[in-house]
């Protein structure tokens, strides 16, 4: 299993217990914990050379 799989299971069980938190702090809390594992696990996606860093854009010259 490569390791940004396992960064997105991290994310999906703080999902799982965000939706079975009792109050909105802790409701709040596992959410942003799901989101730094999914930036996590698409950072090593890029590590891993999985996709690319920056999609840039280069305009194009207008014909006059």
């Amino acid at each position: 299993m490569k390791q940004s799989d396992i960064f997105r299971d991290n994310a999906e069980n703080c999902l799982q217990l965000a939706e079975r938190a009792q109050g909105r702090p802790a409701y709040k809390r596992y959410s942003r914990m799901a989101e730094a594992w999914m930036e996590l696990a698409e950072e090593q996606d890029w590590l891993d050379g999985e996709i690319p860093p920056v999609t840039v854009r280069v305009p194009r010259k207008q014909d006059a």
